[in-house]
């Protein structure tokens, strides 16, 4: 064991990622899991299950790649925010929050439901042309 690697160890209990198929069941699993989770470590959960709903629809739908997963990450940080994290595998194509959709669209709302329950979100750059959609959420959020 390395010395960087020991706080990621000591915190395992606060880390959880799974990789899932990029498919609706994988993005469905996402938020089930996410809920479990949550649960398991007594954590209010409404709108982190909201917001991994919208992002791991998001990898499905936009970040898909034949025969490539997404992958989910959660970790809950020393002063109780919850940082979401979606990997998918297409770097290339970068989410932004659309201009007003009309009511009767069926799509284009989900990163406005994101930033409504998280404190602040974002793109990363991942390894092999990927990229990590996260969310921060805070604790004790009315809405969490």
């Amino acid at each position: 064991m390395t010395r960087n690697s020991a706080p990621e160890m000591m915190d395992a209990k606060r880390n959880f990622a799974i990789q899932l198929s990029a498919t609706r069941r994988g993005a469905r699993l996402a938020r089930l899991l996410t809920e479990r989770q949550l649960d398991d470590w007594g954590v209010p959960c409404r709108g982190a299950a909201q917001v991994v709903a919208e992002l791991a629809s998001n990898a499905v739908l936009h970040g898909r790649v034949r025969g490539r997963d997404f992958r989910l990450r959660l970790r809950l940080l020393a002063d109780g925010t919850l940082r979401i994290e979606v990997t998918d595998a297409r770097g290339d194509r970068i989410p932004r929050v659309p201009d007003a959709v009309a009511a009767d669209t069926e799509s284009g709302r989900g990163l406005r439901i994101v930033a409504a329950f998280a404190e602040r979100w974002g793109v990363d750059e991942a390894p092999a042309h990927a990229k990590t959609v996260w969310a921060e959420l805070a604790p004790g959020r009315k809405d969490a």
